[in-house]
């Protein structure tokens, strides 16, 4: 099992020393991080901040939202997913419908 920590180093010897008792895997993340990008410019962790639903892939060292639609990609860089087709970015706004894998305009 990973259990996920906020704001705690992860090398402090404290979780391996836990690791090595219970068998569990610890693994820092961030509010500030998300695909691969720190917004006060620190040290990003994991590319994404942990949230409910998402998974940890060890081979990425990277936390991955779930997948919000079946057409979606994993962007590689970001470990985020998306659409087949860029939103458009004409200030409107959109809504993704997977039947047709387009945006749709809602008014």
């Amino acid at each position: 099992m990973v259990f996920v920590t906020v704001g705690r180093d992860e090398d402090n010897g404290k979780e391996a020393e836990l690791t090595a008792r219970t068998g569990d895997v610890y693994k820092q993340t961030s509010y500030n991080t998300r695909g691969g990008v720190h917004s006060l410019g620190g040290t990003p962790f994991r590319k994404n901040y942990a949230g409910i639903g998402y998974t940890y892939d060890a081979q990425r060292d990277a936390f991955i939202p779930p997948k919000p639609f079946a057409s979606w990609v994993l962007n590689e860089d970001t470990c985020l997913w998306d659409a087949p087709t860029p939103m458009p970015t004409d200030d409107k706004r959109y809504m993704w419908d997977e039947a047709t894998t387009s945006w749709i305009e809602q008014s």
